[in-house]
Parts: C-alpha cells; structure tokens; sequence
C-alpha cells in the first residue's frame, strides 16, 4: 500500500469516528449520515434516503469484514489491516460515491456546484482549504461547478491502494499538497 493511501486511510478513519471515542461503530455512521443528509436540504427524499442506505451499507460491510473481535466497534488497526481491498469493498465504495454525488446534484444537471459540495465535504468532516483544493483539483467549469461523474471516480480513486498524486490526496495534511 503506497503511503499517500495509508494517510488517506487514517484521515477517514478519523473522520468515520464521529463521536470521537476512538473507535467506528454503527452509531458513528449515522452521526455522519444525518450532517451529511441535513446539508443537502435541496436534494429530494429519495436522493436522501438513498445516502443514508449507502452509510449503513458501509458499515454493514466494514462490520462484517472488518470487527474481527464481533464487539461492534472497528479499532484503526482493524480498519487499516485491510479497508482498502478493493476486492472486499469495491461494491460499497462505489454505492456510496454515486450516492453522495447524487446528493450533490440535486437538480439532476450532471453538475455539481461549489457551495454544496463544500457544505457536504464539511458535513463529512473535510478542513476547507482541503476541500478547495479537492474541487479546484476536479477541474471546475467557468461557473464553477464540477461534473458528477469527476467526483465519483475521485471516491473511488481515494479508497485505491495503489494510486498517488490523484485529487484526494489534497484532503490528506495541508491544502499545498
């Protein structure tokens, strides 16, 4: 695993932890699902609902591959042993990008525009400098949005193991990256 990957794998670590116990478990994904639901208030019921399936999905599936001791919390050496197989969460990782971006689209144009996608990076836990970063890094339009496809190959491109210098990596450290 490339280096860049290990830090992008304990950032989100970190990030997953949202009640700040140390730990992933269950709890923490609907903490993160309802900020990241709430800070769509644009996006219709079914874009909703379809996020908040692809957070529980996620950690149905990091629970089931990844809690090895069966007490319902992930610890980061868990986590970090293999989150990053692609053979094992490609399925979940792809679930949640396309869901997240849809909820980013909300008027279903392909397009995304700067002030959702940081209020949903921010929701998510990003620093914002890192998610300008992020969004300048997706190459924006003159009117400053993205294309939704960009940002679901970035999701996805975030949780390779083999890939550096892709835009994600500025969400990792300072947003000089």
């Amino acid at each position: 695993m490339r280096v860049e990957a290990t830090n992008r794998v304990r950032l989100v670590f970190s990030l997953f932890d949202a009640n700040g116990n140390g730990t992933i478990e269950a709890e923490d994904f609907e903490i993160m699902a309802s900020r990241v639901v709430e800070a769509a208030s644009d996006s219709d019921d079914a874009a909703k609902n379809a996020m908040l399936a692809a957070f529980r999905r996620y950690w149905a599936t990091l629970g089931a591959e990844l809690d090895t001791d069966g007490d319902g919390r992930i610890t980061f050496d868990e986590y970090a042993a293999c989150v990053l197989s692609p053979e094992r969460f490609d399925l979940t990782i792809s679930d949640f990008a396309e869901s997240l971006a849809a909820l980013g689209d909300p008027d279903g144009d392909g397009l995304i525009e700067r002030p959702l996608f940081m209020a949903l990076m921010t929701a998510i836990g990003f620093g914002r400098p890192n998610i300008d970063a992020l969004f300048d890094a997706f190459e924006p339009s003159e009117s400053d949005r993205i294309e939704v496809t960009a940002w679901v190959v970035g999701i996805k491109d975030y949780y390779s193991p083999d890939k550096a210098g892709i835009p994600g990596d500025h969400l990792v450290g300072s947003a000089s990256v």
